[in-house]
């Protein structure tokens, strides 16, 4: 069955276009298309509450055949709120399915909910609009977080501890009254926040999260918010309106919001719903039937058969449409076929052209089931202009190499090549059309938190030259050109510490003592001065375009080397014929001198400063303090 998934045949027969697939409510009925071309039987089944097993069948619904593999029924009268599921007969026996396309659900997303979607719109909803129209991605600056993390320590201050709602509360602060969660984002001066997985996830039992963490890379259901970050898992209808309410909340700030997706596996194979209604549709197998799985996850999506494919370009323009979303982060796009994302694209930016795009192009050496299918990885990146990828070279250079997370980078300092540290500047990672293409990133979710990584490559040293170091390596990458992105708490030396003592690098199921923000290290004099140089350098960023070309001729041109320099400095011309900047970075533990170009130029960063509007004007020799970046500017030419 599954080699004939992969023939012209089949997908020529069974291929739907339409754009009614799930239920589509109405008040005086509600109409189902469901696509299981491998069943020889087909039925809705509607229940009263969303819990499985429980007793509570209200009816069941015989559905009729239709075009290209379909199954339709039309239960009349207002169902809003009633729950259901598909029964379907496939080789003999009888399974039941939460419908892919289920727009809610109930607690753990095992039964779908009929949904009236306008009766969830906050007030407000239809007039909401994004607050971020940027020309270009490197206009962007992107906050990653994780919705449990922000407000799950107690020192938030945040009521909706661990929810969606935890995101909307103004004026939240510390015991000593230092800004937290919705406040302390809109202050850094980032354009998106980047949300890890909300959709419906399922590792953690939505009826008692407390007892259960993960990031959320588990795909449960794709069309359908994640109950656990609700104040209510067992009620379809809050999941919906309280993601909506935060979107509002964020936009309403300023902020983008960007969804991470997770395309590229499911979280059990065979439970999954395709999997179930059309077994073994939605993943990757040779010709054995062995799953591919170069995802680590024991099975791969096979995004280039047709209706995996519809099913994600839907699934993508749902959120758009329904959520009013500003972004998209694809979890190992380079599982996806290179057609796939772009379909996904030239869709959503029919309507949402502000949209971005971007993801991990790693090269993870999956078996497609189709014969010569492109996939959407780094060196591939020609063919979809539009997509952003996570640039290691950047990461790596300056924080040490993924694999041993015991060497030292740059800015724990490793010596680099002058050359090597210019093409990261320039955002030339080597596989990159453009700058915009080059996420750049010295740390994510995954892997060592940065405060970690360089403690970890540096035994022994001091949590104030610890400090000093990421203060270092932030200026270089958020100064850098290319798309500025990191870790929320960052800006906070945020550290995850297990119990042992010993740093975690991959905490996706360590408990909220690990992961959550302690929002009490703002009483830090150090954390205090790293917030306020993130939050210079943002301004900075944004205020001057040299640090956000993005084309790479551009940069090549307009960046340089400035020569006969100390030897252990490295210091980088910018110029466009309108300004001149001077960005200097000496990773050494003692000053180094430079000697400006005659003019009086305006400092905006040095030592533990960052300030757009200047920290002082010199026009002599000056001393670059030890572990730190300067940025110096010339008077715009009238």
């Amino acid at each position: 069955m599954f080699q004939e998934y992969n023939t012209p045949a089949f997908e020529e027969k069974y291929t739907y276009t339409g754009d009614d697939l799930g239920c589509s409510w109405a008040k005086d009925g509600t109409r189902f298309r469901l696509w299981a071309p491998t069943a020889a039987d087909a039925s809705v089944c509607l229940y009263k509450s969303g819990m499985e097993g429980t007793d509570d069948l209200i009816q069941v619904i015989s559905m009729s055949t239709d075009v290209c593999g379909t199954w339709t029924a039309y239960a009349e009268g207002d169902r809003n709120g009633i729950y259901y599921t598909y029964r379907v007969t496939v080789d003999g026996k009888e399974v039941e399915s939460i419908d892919p396309y289920a727009v809610s659900a109930g607690v753990n997303g095992r039964r779908g909910m009929i949904l009236d979607l306008r009766s969830t719109d906050p007030q407000g909803w239809a007039e909401d609009c994004t607050p971020v129209r940027s020309r270009r991605y490197t206009d962007d600056v992107i906050y990653e977080l994780h919705v449990r993390d922000l407000s799950s320590d107690k020192s938030a201050g945040i009521a909706a501890r661990g929810k969606f709602l935890g995101l909307t509360e103004d004026g939240t602060c510390t015991k000593s009254g230092h800004p937290t969660g919705l406040d302390h984002i809109c202050r850094l001066g980032v354009t998106h926040v980047h949300l890890l997985p909300f959709y419906d996830y399922g590792s953690v039992d939505e009826a008692h999260p407390e007892k259960s963490y993960n990031w959320g890379y588990d795909p449960e259901n794709y069309n359908l918010p994640e109950g656990s970050y609700a104040t209510d898992p067992y009620d379809g209808a809050v999941r919906v309106r309280e993601l909506k309410q935060t979107v509002l909340a964020l936009h309403r700030h300023g902020l983008g919001v960007v969804m991470d997706v997770v395309f590229n596996h499911v979280y059990h194979v065979y439970d999954f719903s395709v999997n179930k209604l059309v077994p073994g549709y939605f993943s990757r197998q040779d010709a054995s039937g062995k799953l591919s799985s170069a995802s680590c996850c024991g099975n791969d999506t096979a995004s280039e058969r047709s209706m995996v494919r519809k099913f994600i370009v839907d699934s993508v323009n749902f959120w758009a449409d329904e959520y009013h979303l500003d972004g998209f982060r694809f979890d190992i796009v380079g599982l996806i076929d290179v057609q796939t994302i772009q379909e996904v694209i030239a869709t959503v930016r029919k309507k949402h052209p502000h949209i971005i795009f971007y993801g991990e192009g790693w090269d993870m050496h999956t078996q497609p089931t189709k014969p010569g299918v492109p996939l959407a990885v780094q060196h591939n990146g020609y063919m979809i202009p539009e997509m952003g990828f996570f640039n290691e070279f950047i990461r790596d250079t300056l924080r040490g190499p993924i694999f041993d997370r015991h060497l030292p980078g740059y800015v724990s300092g490793a010596p680099v090549d002058r050359a090597q540290l210019l093409k990261c500047f320039r955002g030339v990672a080597g596989w990159n059309q453009s700058p915009s293409q080059a996420v750049n990133y010295v740390s994510c979710h995954d892997d060592l938190a940065l405060h970690d990584r360089i403690a970890q490559a540096m035994p022994g040293v001091g949590e104030d030259e610890i400090a000093r170091r990421c203060r270092f390596a932030a200026a270089f990458n958020l100064l850098s050109i290319g798309v500025p992105f990191f870790q929320a708490g960052e800006e906070m030396l945020r550290s995850k510490k297990k119990r042992d003592g010993k740093f975690d690098p991959n905490s996706y199921r360590s408990p909220d003592s690990v992961n959550s923000i302690k929002w009490s290290r703002l009483d830090d004099p150090e954390v205090q001065k790293t917030l306020h140089y993130y939050q210079g350098l943002i301004a900075l960023r944004r205020e001057h375009a040299l640090f956000r070309i993005s084309d790479a001729a551009e940069a090549e041109r307009c960046i340089t080397l400035v020569e006969n320099t100390a030897p252990q400095l490295t210091a980088f011309r910018l110029e466009d014929g309108k300004e001149t900047i001077l960005a200097l970075f000496n990773p050494c533990t003692d000053s180094l001198p430079f000697t400006l170009p005659q003019g009086s130029w305006k400092v905006c960063v040095m030592d533990e400063g960052a300030d757009p509007q200047g920290l002082e004007e010199r026009s002599d020799d000056i001393q670059i303090p030890p572990i730190s970046a300067l940025v110096a500017i010339a008077p715009k030419a009238e």
